[in-house]
């Protein structure tokens, strides 16, 4: 079975966002701890998280994942744009720790001019003060696609930064299929390659989650457009065989393509429905 999701609303309550995500077809979802513009936080209301936890329990949800807002960039060069992402990561995750999601990703960032080098130093220095013993979440350094001064656009740069960051067992890895193909990794044509590469150089166990998209721009060229399933440059084959991988098929899938619910819901019915064409 595929472990499927979308990415939700919380601001109505967890309750609702995991109701939305039955509601479409999926078991899982992944949301904003914030407004991704800005820094604004919710209060939790427990009787929510109670019945958010509930529909997790009894619907055998698969790990539903919170991405950390646009906003934070660790690798920033200006001291108080890293001091806001420094205290507004430690706060997610100490709020994760109520809530029935264990994993929590994020953009390694922009180093704006300093360099890889400085960039990852300044990333590294902020997970090791926040990644303490208390935080049982896995927390995800998502691939990306390399414009600009973006940091992470290769298996490389992730890997410098999960080894040189102390509780390496608390790191991932979320492997978006728009960003890598932008990046250069051809998912299309060497699926097997890519894999075997990223295995060599981070390894497959720390590949915890997929954002399933497929790209408005050719491949390589470090451009961030995801389109619709099957209605971009990487193709509803490639993208079904990225599912289907043997070394893949049992992560979570998170869509991010740009449709609201009912898109969302179309593209779970038609990629369910075209997996099951194949098994029979």
């Amino acid at each position: 079975m595929i472990n499927i999701g979308t990415h939700l609303s919380s601001s109505k309550g967890f309750e609702a966002a995991a109701n939305m995500a039955l509601e479409i077809g999926g078991n899982t979802f992944q949301y904003f701890p914030r407004n991704p513009r800005g820094g604004a936080v919710k209060k939790l209301d427990d009787n929510d998280v109670k019945a958010f936890h509930e529909i997790v329990r009894c619907n055998n949800f698969a790990p539903i994942l919170c991405h950390a807002p646009y906003t934070y960039n660790l690798s920033s060069a200006k001291e108080d744009v890293r001091t806001f992402a420094r205290e507004a990561f430690r706060q997610d995750l100490e709020r994760l720790e109520l809530l029935p999601c264990d994993l929590y990703n994020f953009h390694p960032g922009s180093h704006t001019g300093l360099g890889v080098d400085k960039g990852i130093e300044h990333i590294i220095e902020i997970l090791n003060e926040n990644i303490t013993d208390d935080i049982t979440s896995t927390i995800l350094l998502e691939t990306m696609a390399g414009k600009g001064t973006e940091i992470g656009r290769s298996f490389e740069e992730l890997a410098r930064i999960i080894d040189g960051t102390k509780q390496k067992e608390k790191l991932g890895v979320c492997m978006d299929t728009c960003h890598i193909f932008s990046a250069g990794y051809d998912i299309v044509n060497d699926l097997d390659g890519v894999l075997e590469e990223f295995d060599k150089l981070i390894g497959l166990d720390k590949l915890k989650a997929i954002h399933l998209n497929d790209s408005l721009k050719p491949f390589g060229e470090n451009k961030d457009r995801h389109a619709g399933i099957g209605e971009g440059l990487i193709g509803l084959d490639a993208l079904l065989s990225f599912i289907k991988h043997p070394k893949l098929k049992n992560l979570p899938f998170y869509l991010e393509t740009p449709y609201d619910e009912k898109g969302h819901a179309r593209e779970i019915k038609m990629i369910k429905e075209l997996l099951n064409e194949e098994v029979e």
